[in-house]
C-alpha cells in the first residue's frame, strides 16, 4: 500500500522484489512462508522500512536491491550503469542467430565481437558466455560504467575471455587510443595500431603477459543512448532521475550516436560481417538508412519487441 500510495506503477511486484531481497527467499520460498510472522529482527525492519522509502521516492527496485537479472543471469547494477532491459536479449538472440549462420559451431573461424556502450557488461558478458569461442570487447565512455561490466564479468566467470575499452562509440578502433588487456584491466595504448589494423592491447602490471591486438571487428552490436534531449524532462522518474543521462541522452533527435557510428564504420580497418543496433520507437528506418549510406549489405531488417515495436536494426553482409 506505501508504494501504490506513492505512485509506484508496478508497486506490488516491487514489493514482492525488495521483500525477497530482504529476507533471502525466492519468489517460491515466500509464497510458501507468506503466513509466517515477520522476523524479530529490528535491523532487518530497519533495512526493509528503507528499501521501502528508497522505492517509494522514486528510486528503480535494480537500484535499492542492486541487481537484474538478464538473460538468466544476475548482474550487478548501480546509478552508473543503465538498467538491462528485457527487450535487449532479443537483440541479444538476434546477433547470436545472425553469427550462428556465418561461424557454425564446429567451424575453424570464430567472430571478433564489439559491444559500443556496454554499461553494465549485460550484453558483451552474455554473448561471451553463449559462444564461448567468440573473441568479445566491450567498450564505454565511461570508466565507472567499465568498472560495472568487469565486476559483472568477473561474477559470471568471463573476466578472462573480456577486452575492455575506454572510448567514445568507434573512435578508439579508428584511432587505436584506448585498449585493454585481456584479463580486464584498462591501459592506454597511444596511437599505436598492429598490421592488421586493431590497436594493440598494452599488457602493463600483469607479469608474463604480452602485447595482444584487439582484432577487426566482425560483429558490431550496441544499444546507444537514443533519447532526443528535450525528451528526458519528461520521462518517467525512475529513469529521469535515477539512470545515469550519458546512456538515455542521443542528441537533438535521438539519433547522434548512429551518424557517429555509420561515418566511423567506412574508417575501420574492415567494415563488420553483422550490425545489430537497438533502437528508440519510430527511428529504425531512419537508422537503417544511416547503415545503407554506410555500406552494402546483403539484408538489413528490424527485430520486434515484446510491444510490437521495431527496436532493433540488424545489417548484415
Amino acid at each position: 500500500m506505501r508504494l501504490k500510495t506513492a505512485g509506484v506503477e508496478e508497486a506490488g511486484p516491487d514489493a514482492e522484489l525488495l521483500l525477497m531481497h530482504v529476507l533471502g527467499k525466492s519468489k517460491s520460498d515466500l509464497l510458501r512462508d507468506w503466513r509466517e510472522p515477520w522476523p524479530q529482527d529490528p535491523e532487518l525492519r530497519a533495512v526493509w522500512e528503507g528499501y521501502l522509502a528508497r522505492r517509494a521516492a522514486g528510486e528503480p527496485v535494480q537500484y535499492v536491491i542492486g541487481e537484474q537479472h538478464f538473460y538468466g543471469r544476475r548482474f550487478t547494477v548501480n546509478p552508473d550503469v543503465l538498467i538491462p532491459r528485457p527487450e535487449t536479449e532479443l537483440l541479444v538472440e538476434a546477433i547470436l542467430a545472425a553469427g550462428d549462420r556465418i561461424w557454425p559451431a564446429g567451424s575453424q573461424t570464430a567472430p571478433s565481437v564489439l559491444d559500443v556502450g556496454t554499461g553494465s557488461g549485460a550484453i558483451a558478458v552474455t554473448i561471451a558466455l553463449e559462444r564461448r569461442d567468440w573473441q568479445v570487447t566491450a567498450s564505454d565512455l565511461s570508466p565507472v560504467a567499465l568498472a560495472a561490466a568487469r565486476h559483472n564479468a568477473g561474477a559470471l566467470g568471463a573476466d578472462k575471455r573480456l577486452r575492455f575499452v575506454q572510448g567514445n562509440l568507434l573512435e578508439p578502433f579508428v584511432k587505436a587510443a584506448d585498449c585493454a588487456d585481456h584479463a580486464g584491466t584498462i591501459v592506454k595504448a597511444s596511437g599505436c595500431a598492429d598490421h592488421t589494423g586493431g590497436p594493440i592491447v598494452e599488457a602493463t602490471g600483469h607479469a608474463g603477459m604480452v602485447d595482444q591486438a584487439v582484432p577487426p571487428i566482425e560483429i558490431l552490436v550496441s544499444n546507444p543512448p537514443y533519447i532526443p534531449s528535450g525528451d528526458l524532462p519528461g520521462l518517467q522518474r525512475e529513469v529521469r532521475d535515477y539512470e545515469p543521462h550519458l546512456a538515455l541522452d542521443g542528441g537533438g533527435d535521438g539519433l547522434m550516436p548512429y551518424r557517429r557510428m555509420a561515418e566511423q564504420l567506412r574508417l575501420l580497418s574492415a567494415v563488420p560481417r553483422i550490425v545489430g543496433w537497438e533502437v528508440g520507437a519510430g527511428q529504425a528506418e531512419e537508422v537503417a538508412g544511416l547503415l545503407r549510406s554506410a555500406a552494402d549489405w546483403q539484408d538489413i531488417r528490424f527485430v520486434t519487441d515484446y510491444a510490437g515495436i521495431r527496436r532493433h536494426v540488424l545489417a548484415v553482409r
